[in-house]
């Protein structure tokens, strides 16, 4: 997850700021809308008219015959173990798969070998995607307030996707210490000039705590995609980032910045939140000094692919249910939680529908996409491919929020999606996923669909442990359970074998 900031467009925030301060998007998922709803007519459901929806499902796009089917798809998920093994191989054998590593390429032909063998038709969709390389990182404390003489003091920290490099030797130079935009703002004219900016912005735990961790992602995560940006502009030399996430643990967060077309590019890396403390603390005592490498290179963009995998409907092949994660991952963990298992859910969408003699009316067609996470070119390339072709994506669904309990559905599209999805949601209320969230976008992905009118779906996952893992070296297979990847797994294969099967497609 996270290029550009899943729910709200990082590019808009990177345009936005300025010496007069930046712009923030806001809210990443909206509040629950009743599920109920007022009807497609207008008015307003009864009390009454509720409880019997309620008890009975109301009116349904689906037979007692295809909800059967549903069922049996949601069981058959929770009893697999094919998302679980396939995840496995994906992160510990093959490993980080940063867009134009021999990783990437290798989990390519892998995810098109496993859907070939399951009898769907697989083409690879060439995309050129960039090729970035970390390089060595390191940061020590050379003078501060208190210092023993001859010590230095180490700093964790990682290279923000990206990044440009440091001399090779490294910059010596004084660290100021800002909380948030309106800190550096109101900081005299060339206090910041010649030194390392640290953005000091810390996560909200407490909000996370609540199943709100989209939120405080968003609250944060400016800072990551923009402080570059900022820094350069009032000459710094270099920014660094509090870490984006719950752990501490000294575990530093990667992620992509960004910068602008023209103009000065700084290098830029993300500090463990421990150590964005210990800078505070230190700079509010006096001068802090630091030296800083980063060896990041920047080459040629990758000729890379995303696979698409294509279970054919019966009648009307041409209309497509695009069911999708993306294949690509940071490179301190191996991309377990974000996003193998997206990708392997997606897959076993068509893995339970061979098993049980599925073959819904409509295509259902798994995407496993390259380089979300370094600017989506993946995804961009599809919707170049595909643009004349949009009338026939009757649905698209993304998985990319780890692999925690499922709760239901996010939605994006008409208002009357959530009533037409009732009975589906009812079919996942036996795994605890039955809720039915109106939201403004359900993946970043599958958003130009969206944008093209395309009813598009995700997952609601337990997120408050997400960002704990996310984009650091502990994003790792460990981390998943094997139930809660089940009930997602369920979840995606209920969904689209629904939106594949049902008399009419989804509203538009």
């Amino acid at each position: 997850m996270d290029s550009p900031l899943k729910w709200c467009r990082f590019m808009v925030i990177a345009a936005a700021v300025s010496a007069a301060g930046v712009a923030v998007c806001s809210g990443q998922a909206q509040a629950v809308q009743s599920a109920q709803g007022p009807d497609p007519a207008g008015q307003q459901p009864t009390m009454l008219d509720r409880l019997n929806q309620m008890l009975s499902g109301g009116k349904s796009a689906w037979t007692d015959e295809q909800l059967a089917t549903m069922e049996r798809l949601r069981a058959a998920a929770m009893k697999s173990d094919y998302a679980y093994k396939e995840l496995q191989h994906l992160t510990d054998n093959i490993g980080p798969r940063l867009s134009g590593s021999p990783q990437a390429q290798k989990a390519v032909d892998y995810v098109a070998g496993e859907m070939r063998s399951l009898g769907a038709e697989v083409t690879l969709e060439k995309a050129a995607v960039p090729h970035w390389v970390r390089g060595m990182e390191t940061a020590e404390l050379t003078a501060w307030p208190g210092q023993a003489p001859g010590t230095t003091q180490k700093i964790v920290l990682t290279a923000l996707g990206g990044s440009t490099a440091t001399p090779p030797e490294g910059i010596t130079t004084e660290v100021v210490v800002v909380d948030d935009w309106k800190q550096l703002n109101a900081l005299p004219a060339g206090s910041v000039k010649g030194k390392i900016l640290l953005f000091n912005h810390a996560f909200d735990k407490e909000l996370a705590a609540t199943g709100h961790g989209l939120e405080a992602y968003g609250n944060g995560v400016v800072y990551r995609a923009a402080g570059p940006i900022a820094g350069a502009a009032v000459g710094a030399v270099a920014v660094l980032v509090r870490s984006v996430g719950g752990a501490d643990f000294r575990l530093p967060h990667t992620g992509l910045t960004e910068y602008p077309h023209a103009g000065t590019k700084i290098p830029a890396a993300a500090v463990a939140a421990e150590d964005a403390e210990i800078l505070k603390v230190l700079a509010s005592q006096g001068p802090v000094t630091m030296h800083l490498t980063l060896t990041p290179q920047t080459l040629p963009d990758a000729q890379s692919y995303n696979v698409i995998a294509d279970w054919k409907g019966t009648e009307h092949p041409e209309q497509v249910v695009v069911v999708s994660g993306h294949l690509d991952s940071w490179d301190l963990g191996t991309g377990a939680i974000d996003d193998g298992a997206g990708v392997v859910v997606s897959m076993q969408a068509i893995q339970l529908m061979k098993e049980l003699g599925i073959h819904p009316r409509r295509t259902v067609r798994v995407i496993a996409w390259m380089s979300e996470e370094e600017g989506s070119e993946g995804a961009a390339a599809y919707m170049a491919e595909h643009a004349a072709d949009m009338g026939n994506h009757v649905g698209a669904i993304e998985s990319d929020l780890g692999a925690d309990h499922p709760t239901g559905i996010y939605y994006a599209g008409k208002p009357q999606l959530g009533q037409w999805l009732r009975p589906v949601a009812q079919v996942l209320d036996a795994d605890g996923a039955g809720s039915l969230v109106s939201a403004p976008e359900t993946g970043e992905d599958i958003a130009g669909m969206t944008e093209k009118g395309v009813p598009s779906f995700a997952p609601v996952q337990d997120s408050r442990f997400y960002f704990n893992y996310h984009h650091t070296a502990a994003d790792t297979f460990d981390k998943i359970d094997k139930k809660h990847l089940n009930e997602n797994a369920a979840v995606m294969a209920v969904l689209a074998y629904a939106l594949a099967d049902s008399a009419e497609p989804a509203t538009r």
